[in-house]
C-alpha cells in the first residue's frame, strides 16, 4: 500500500476566527496568519480586532476584521457568507467566542447572565457552523475547530450559565461531527484550563500561582498560543481522520487528583 501524502501546512487556507480580539482569539488570528493562511477575525469589539488584524498585516500576512455579536444570530446569517466571499471561500471555522461571569444561583442578574451566555456560547457557535457548511461543502480540508472549556467537564461555584454553555459546546461537537461526517469536514473541540487571558486578569498573580500549583501537572498557567498551537494541529490537512475529538489543553487539571 502506498504512503498516503498529507499536507502538514495552512498556507493558502481561509481561516475564520471569532472573539479574535483578545485571548486564545487574538493567538489563534496570528498564528494562521503566520503559517500562511488568509484570516478573518470577527468581534463585538471592533476596534480591538481591527487593531490586532492591522498588526498582523504590518508584519506582512494577511487579516481583516469584521465587526460581529456572536449571540446575534442575523447577524452571523449575513456576516459569515461576506467573509467568505471576501476570503474566496472558507476552510477553517475556529469559534473561539465567548462570555465568563460568576454569577450565583440566587443573584438578581442570574437569568440574564443565562440567556447571555447560552446565546453566545453555545447558539452562537452552531450557528456560525450552520452559516459556513455550503463553503466548507467546497473545500478539500474543511475543518471546524470549538473552543469549550474544562469548566464542562467539572465546575466551579458561580459559573452554571457559562459551566452548561460549554458542556453544550461539547454535545455540539459530537453531533455535528456525525452529522457532518459525511461530507468529510471534521469537528472537534478544545477545552483549555487556566489560561491567561482577559478572563483571568481579575485574578492576582499570587492566586493564579497558587491555583496552578495545587491543580496542574505543569504547575502553571497556559498562554494563549499554546491554545493556538492545538487548534492549528486539528485545522492541518493532515488532521483528516480526527473528529468529534474532545481535547484537554489545561496542563494536566483534568488528571490530577491529588
Amino acid at each position: 500500500m502506498p504512503i498516503l501524502d498529507l499536507s502538514r501546512s495552512v498556507r493558502g487556507s481561509r481561516v475564520l476566527v471569532t472573539g479574535g480580539a483578545s485571548g486564545m482569539g487574538r493567538a489563534t488570528a496570528w498564528l494562521f496568519a503566520r503559517e500562511g493562511a488568509k484570516v478573518a477575525l470577527t468581534d463585538i469589539d471592533a476596534q480591538g480586532a481591527e487593531e490586532v488584524a492591522q498588526a498582523i498585516r504590518n508584519e506582512g500576512h494577511d487579516a481583516q476584521a469584521w465587526l460581529l455579536d456572536a449571540g446575534d444570530r442575523e447577524a452571523i446569517q449575513r456576516i459569515v457568507p461576506e467573509i467568505a466571499q471576501a476570503l474566496g471561500g472558507l476552510d477553517i471555522i475556529v469559534n473561539n467566542a465567548g462570555i465568563s461571569a460568576k454569577v450565583p444561583f440566587d443573584a438578581p442578574d442570574y437569568d440574564a447572565n443565562w440567556d447571555r451566555n447560552l446565546a453566545i456560547t453555545l447558539t452562537g457557535q452552531q450557528a456560525v457552523i450552520r452559516a459556513s457548511i455550503p463553503f466548507l461543502m467546497a473545500s478539500d480540508a474543511p475543518r471546524i475547530i470549538n473552543i469549550a472549556s474544562t469548566e464542562a467537564l467539572g465546575a466551579s461555584a458561580g459559573l452554571s450559565a457559562y459551566s452548561a454553555a460549554k458542556a453544550g459546546v461539547i454535545g455540539l461537537t459530537r453531533s455535528f461531527a456525525v452529522e457532518l461526517g459525511r461530507h468529510g469536514i471534521t469537528v472537534n473541540c478544545l477545552c483549555p484550563g487556566p489560561i491567561l487571558t482577559g478572563m483571568t486578569d481579575h485574578l492576582t498573580e499570587e492566586d493564579r500561582a497558587t491555583f496552578a500549583r495545587r491543580r496542574t501537572a505543569l504547575r502553571r498557567y497556559g498562554d494563549p498560543m499554546e491554545v493556538a498551537h492545538v487548534t492549528l494541529s486539528l485545522a492541518l490537512p493532515a488532521s483528516s481522520y480526527i473528529t468529534g475529538a474532545v481535547i484537554p489543553v489545561d496542563g494536566g487539571l483534568s488528571t490530577r487528583h491529588a
